[in-house]
C-alpha cells in the first residue's frame, strides 16, 4: 500500500467544510478507488470558528502559506477566493515548495492561469481546477480526457446559477428584474457583491477557462464580450415566450478566422432546447468536437456536496497517480489568440421604444438597411402615453453589422429609450 495523500485546506467556507466532510465520511471508499489512504494533516481559515465538522485531528495555520508550505502536506487545497491576496500568494509558495496544488478558484486562474500552469510545470507540479468551473459537472475532466481526440468547434452554456434562478422566477412568477434580484438575495443566491453574478463576471471566468482548454490558448479573460441580465426587462421574457424562445445568461466560445470569440450574454435560446429546459439554478455546458458532435452535460452549479464532489475528483486523480498539464496540453505550448468581436451570424431580437410621430419606423428600417441587416419579422405593440414599443427580429447578420446599425439608431432622433439587442442562439 503506498504512503497516505496528506492535504492542507485553505478556507473552510461551505466547500471547504464539504470536502473535510466527504473525506471523513467516505475514508474507505476513497481509499478503495485509489490504493492509499487520503488524509488531512492541517487546515487554515480566517477564524477557529465551529464550522459543524470536527476540525481538532488537524494542526492548525493562521497564515495560508505557512499551511502550504508544511513538510506533512502533498497536495494544497486552495478554496479561499479571490483573484489576488492571500489565495495567489499561498498558491505560488505550494508550487514552489514542491507541491500539488487543488483549487476552486475561477477567479485567480483566469487572471493568471497561464503564469501559475507555467510555474507548475516547470516544477513537476499538477495544478488542477474541476471545481472553478459548473460546480458538479466534470466539465473539465470531458474536455482535457474524454474529448481528448476532437477538435472543439465550439463551447457554451449557463454557468451560473443565479441568474439562471433570476431570469427563471421572471418568466415562471411573472416577476419584475428587481423582484427577482431581491428575491435570489434574500436566499443568499447572490455574492457579496451581486455584480459578480448578475453582471456576468462569475460565469465570465469560466468561460475563458473552458476557453483554454478547447482552443489550446493562454486563458484571456479580457476577451470575453460581457453583458449581465440588468437589460432584461418582463416584457423581453414574454416576447421571447410568444416567439418560442427563452432568455438565458449564454456563455459561447469558437475559434474564427478573425481570432477566439468569447461572450457572455443574455441570449435567445429555443424553449424546446435543453438550455432553454434549464430551470432554477442548475448549470449546463454543451460541447460540440469534430468527431463526437454535440455533447451536454447538466448538474448542479454550485452548493456545497456538488462543488467539494469535484474538489474530490481532482484530490482522487493525484492519488491514483493521474498528472495532466493544467490546460490539457503543456503551457508552453499554448497560443494567444487574438480577440474577435462576433462568432458566426446569427438573428438577433431588437426591442426599443419610439417616439410616436410620422416616420419613426420608416427610419429605423433605413438604418438597419443601410448597415446591412435585413427585418424578418416586426411586431408594434399598444402604444403608452406618446411612446411606441417595436420588437424586430431581424435575419441572420453579423454583430458588426448590427452594432453599425445601432450606432446610427440615436441620430435619428425617433429613440425614447436605449435599444435592447438579444442574439438568437440556435442550439
Amino acid at each position: 500500500m503506498s504512503d497516505p495523500l496528506r492535504l492542507g485546506i485553505a478556507g473552510l467556507g461551505t466547500v471547504g467544510v464539504g470536502v473535510v466532510r466527504i473525506i471523513r465520511q467516505k475514508a474507505a471508499l476513497l481509499e478503495a478507488r485509489t490504493g492509499r489512504k487520503i488524509v488531512i494533516s492541517a487546515v487554515s481559515a480566517r477564524s477557529q470558528k465551529d464550522r459543524g465538522v470536527p476540525l481538532d485531528d488537524y494542526a492548525w495555520e493562521d497564515d495560508p502559506v505557512k499551511l502550504a508550505t508544511r513538510d506533512d502536506v502533498d497536495v494544497f487545497v486552495e478554496l479561499m477566493g479571490g483573484a489576488d491576496g492571500p489565495a495567489k500568494d499561498a498558491t505560488e509558495a505550494a508550487l514552489k515548495a514542491g507541491k500539488d496544488v487543488v483549487t476552486a478558484n475561477k477567479a485567480m486562474l483566469a487572471e493568471h492561469g497561464q503564469e501559475l500552469a507555467l510555474l507548475a510545470e516547470g516544477k513537476g507540479r499538477v495544478l488542477r481546477f474541476e471545481a472553478a468551473v459548473a460546480g458538479g459537472i466534470p466539465v473539465i475532466k470531458a474536455l482535457t480526457e474524454g474529448l481528448a481526440g476532437n477538435d472543439i468547434t465550439r463551447v457554451m452554456g449557463v454557468m451560473n446559477g443565479s441568474c439562471n434562478y433570476i431570469l427563471t422566477r421572471m418568466e415562471n412568477a411573472n416577476l419584475t428584474y428587481q423582484e427577482a434580484f431581491d428575491e435570489a438575495d434574500g436566499l443568499g443566491y447572490l455574492e457579496a457583491d451581486p455584480e459578480l453574478d448578475v453582471g456576468g463576471i462569475d460565469a465570465a471566468h469560466k468561460l475563458a477557462l473552458l476557453a483554454s482548454i478547447s482552443f489550446g490558448t493562454q486563458v484571456k479573460f479580457d476577451g470575453v464580450q460581457l453583458e449581465g441580465i440588468g437589460c432584461v426587462s418582463i416584457e423581453d421574457i414574454h416576447q421571447a415566450a410568444d416567439m418560442g424562445y427563452k432568455i438565458k445568461l449564454l456563455g459561447t466560445a469558437q475559434m474564427t478566422g478573425r481570432g477566439l470569440v468569447q461572450s457572455m450574454t443574455p441570449c435567445l435560446v429555443p424553449s424546446t432546447s435543453p438550455l432553454g429546459q434549464l430551470e432554477g439554478g442548475t448549470n449546463m455546458v454543451v460541447l460540440e468536437g469534430d468527431h463526437v458532435g454535440q455533447i451536454v452535460l447538466r448538474g448542479a452549479g454550485a452548493g456545497e456536496g456538488p462543488t467539494a464532489s469535484a474538489v474530490l475528483s481532482d484530490i482522487i486523480d493525484i492519488a491514483r497517480g493521474l498528472r495532466l498539464p493544467t490546460f490539457g496540453q503543456p503551457a508552453d505550448t499554448l497560443k494567444t489568440a487574438p480577440s474577435a468581436n462576433s462568432g458566426t451570424p446569427a438573428p438577433y431580437y431588437l426591442r426599443m421604444t419610439l417616439h410616436d410621430k410620422p416616420g419613426a419606423l420608416a427610419k429605423i428600417a433605413t438604418c438597419l438597411g443601410d448597415a446591412g441587416v435585413s427585418i424578418h419579422r416586426m411586431r408594434q405593440y399598444d402604444h403608452l402615453d406618446d411612446k411606441a414599443p417595436v420588437l424586430i427580429v431581424t435575419h441572420t447578420t453579423s454583430r458588426d453589422a448590427l452594432d453599425a446599425a445601432l450606432a446610427k439608431l440615436p441620430k435619428t432622433g425617433v429613440l425614447a429609450s436605449d435599444p435592447v439587442a438579444l442574439r438568437i442562439e440556435e442550439v
